[in-house]
């Protein structure tokens, strides 16, 4: 019987060989039936059918020849319709239903033809028999031939997918710039997923406001778009800003944060994305498109909106590239969000910084200055570098440079602060080294203020006071590089003549913060015409090349720097600094100035009550000399309290100092260290008037000490009708 039956099948399968075309139709129906979902991808429904074919041929011939199992092979089409359905993710399951679906199919059909042409049931019987246990030992040996191919493809296609996050990971997010992040995820999506990539973001999210909760449709601004594949142009132009409507899918999307994936036909354009009749007329001359929208959001706040598209020619989006699409959204999104948040703190610092620094440094008659300030060009963001420039008493003038270690609004702030105290411990008029002690102190207790957790609080400053009348500079360190200093030039030099340049010996005390350790101050002669470069160590320091290396061209540069100090700072900046800088510069060149003796006169005095008159006399007569007669009333006043009260209650020797300049000075120095203060006089008291008509007369007044005693001195503005006199000499 068993032979009989082969005979049967071979001449079955001979009888529907005419008929296999027929035989694969009606299959190819059911599956259009129960697997609607497989048919969407052009590329599957063009296999297919060929696939089907080649089955019902392999298993007619395998009936027919009664061919061993082991011979059995997968038809080449069947194979491509495996590996067709892994690229598009479609799952496993519904590959092996296809197989179940077709096999079941034609099954029916050789039952139906062998109860048609065989002639007794027990024939049938076994028939059935026979080839429902060929059928499905066919079955079991192509799809194994199946399933490997899908999953090496699978596998392929996967690996495929990582690589291209691990792509979109290495080049999205390269920068902490809003725009270019944006593009660099428009240019991915081109080069990968789809022809067009277009990036909105909301304008409240750019402009850091609130998201709106008002009524109608939130406006958006095209930030970036790559095209590729021929697609054309879209109608909202890189830049502008634009509205989608309230019914429309990409604002559905926006408000739900949900993507989604559309197939748009070439007669029915929505009007979202083609804007004008033009360019409607273009979209539908490319076909039909798939489309996905992608929201991007980040910290759970919504930032805007990413399109992909693609033209006929392409397949439609699949799940797996919906969420591959979602992936490199979901990423680009944070990294774009990092960017935005990075661009407004840096702004915030920036102008803080900015508004904390000298707006419009003075130009003091001791010095002449000119400064830059350059934020840092790294992520880390702005820093805690400052300058300044200090009017003192006596003519003299403090220059500064500090820098608070770290980055960002924190940094900015501590700047600031520090920048006060300086101004404030200036004006009691010590010593750099007692300044920097007092400023360490300040240090030390903002580091107690501080939150646990947070950065400690550091910084280095250099300061430096330099005084017109003795042409000397005294300097002390916390921490900061010393800065350099130029000789003046000479009678005999030219333009490209070569000036001494030199970095003074300096004791370089701690930086600021660390408390207990003593600063010192070193002095130096500097003549008139000399530059003083303070700096701070983003101007010298540098990753691609050391910091002597830096120090040379700096030194170079000054050598041979112009008369300008505007042109010296940016020779200094385009030499040193060639690109943006990695840290913070804060950059002072300042031009000494001297007094000469026609603007200073000096007298000693003797410890007697009886000198006060002769120092009256002396006043007057040199306000003769300078044209200032005006003065003298005020003047001698001012002399005869300070004189009084130095040889009342200070020590021998004593001296009277009146000093010509952009004001008038009068200072009278002791060996005491007592310093004297305001105090209201009583009805019956014989004392105490003094100063308070000094501090009235005057614009300002003072004490200094220094190591010799005090220095008690008085400031008068001089009138704009005899200002030409007192213009003081270079």
């Amino acid at each position: 019987m068993g032979t009989d039956t082969h005979v049967f099948l071979s001449d079955l399968a001979r009888g529907l060989a005419p008929r296999a075309d027929q035989l694969a139709d009606v299959v190819l129906r059911q599956l259009r039936d129960e697997l609607p979902e497989v048919w969407k991808y052009e590329d599957i429904a063009a296999v297919a059918p060929v696939a089907l074919s080649e089955h019902v041929a392999a298993s007619l011939d395998f009936l027919e020849r009664g061919l061993d199992m082991t011979e059995v092979r997968t038809p080449p089409a069947a194979i491509e319709f495996a590996r067709r359905l892994a690229g598009h993710g479609v799952p496993i399951s519904q590959l092996l239903r296809v197989y179940r679906l077709v096999h079941s199919g034609l099954l029916q059909q050789y039952y139906a033809e062998t109860v048609r042409v065989a002639g007794s049931q027990e024939l049938i019987n076994a028939t059935t028999l026979t080839l429902s246990a060929m059928a499905f030992e066919y079955v079991d040996r192509t799809a194994e031939q199946t399933v490997v191919v899908y999953q090496r493809e699978r596998d392929r296609w996967l690996q495929r997918r990582l690589i291209m996050i691990n792509e979109a990971g290495a080049r999205i997010g390269t920068t902490l710039d809003t725009t270019r992040t944006a593009q660099e995820l428009a240019d991915v999506g081109a080069d990968h997923l789809a022809g067009l990539v277009t990036v909105d973001l909301l304008t409240s999210v750019l402009q850091d406001e609130e998201t709106s909760a008002t009524a109608g449709p939130p406006a958006l601004r095209r930030i970036a778009q790559a095209v590729s594949d021929g697609c054309p142009d879209p109608a909202v132009a890189t830049g502008q800003t634009h509205t989608y409507p309230e019914d429309s899918e990409p604002a559905r999307v926006l408000a739900t944060g949900q993507p989604l994936r559309l197939h748009i036909a070439a007669d029915d354009v929505p009007t979202w994305l083609a804007m004008s009749a033009d360019h409607k007329l273009t979209l539908r001359a490319l076909g039909p498109h798939s489309t996905l929208l992608i929201p991007l959001c980040a910290r759970g706040s919504p930032l805007g909106l990413a399109q992909f598209v693609r033209r006929h020619a392409a397949d439609p989006f699949d799940d797996d590239e919906l969420l591959l699409a979602q992936e490199i959204a979901s990423r680009a999104a944070v990294n774009i969000d990092n960017a935005r948040r990075y661009t407004q703190e840096r702004s915030t610092a920036l102008t803080l910084q900015r508004s904390l620094l000298p707006q419009h440094v003075t130009q003091e008659s001791a010095v002449e200055t000119a400064s830059r300030y350059l934020p840092s060009g790294s992520r880390a963001g702005v820093g805690g570098d400052w300058f300044d420039v200090i009017p003192l008493s006596g003519a003299r003038v403090a220059l500064v440079v500090g820098d608070v270690i770290g980055h960002g609004l924190h940094a900015a702030a501590t700047m600031g602060r520090l920048r006060t105290a300086v101004r404030t411990l200036a004006d009691i008029d010590l010593t750099p080294d007692e300044l920097l002690t007092h400023l360490d102190d300040v240090v030390i207790r903002l580091q107690r203020e501080e939150e646990r957790g947070t950065d400690e609080i550091s910084a280095t400053c250099l300061y430096a006071v330099y005084d017109p009348v003795s042409r000397t500079c005294s300097l002390a360190s916390a921490g900061h590089i010393p800065p350099a200093m130029v000789a003046p030039e000479t009678a005999g030099d030219h333009a490209s003549a070569s000036r001494t340049v030199y970095c003074p010996e300096l004791p370089i005390g701690p930086p600021l913060g660390l408390g207990g350790l003593p600063f010192e101050t070193a002095q130096f002669e500097l003549p008139p015409g000399s530059r003083l470069v303070l700096y701070t160590d983003g101007l010298v320091q540098s990753r691609s090349r050391d910091v002597e290396t830096a120090l040379t061209l700096l030194r170079d540069v000054l050598a041979r720097a112009p008369a300008s100090l505007e042109e010296t700072c940016d020779e200094l900046l385009s030499t040193l600094l060639p690109s943006r800088p990695a840290d913070d510069v804060a950059l002072l060149v300042a031009r000494t100035r001297g007094l000469d003796a026609d603007h200073v006169a000096t007298w000693d005095l003797p410890c007697d009550p009886a000198v006060v008159s002769e120092a009256r006399v002396h006043a007057g007569d040199q306000l003769a000399a300078w044209g200032l007669e005006e003065l003298a009333f005020t003047t001698e006043l001012v002399v005869s309290e300070l004189v009084t009260n130095a040889i009342r209650y200070g020590k021998s020797p004593i001296q009277l100092r009146m000093i010509l300049q952009s004001a008038l000075t009068c200072e009278v120095s002791d060996a005491s260290s007592t310093a004297p203060h305001l105090r209201r006089a009583r009805v019956f008291d014989e004392g105490g008037r003094g100063l308070l008509l000094v501090a009235q007369l005057t614009e300002h007044w003072g004490t200094r000490h220094n190591r010799e005693g005090k220095v008690i001195w008085a400031e008068q503005l001089i009138p704009s009708s005899l200002a030409e006199v007192s213009s003081a000499p270079a």
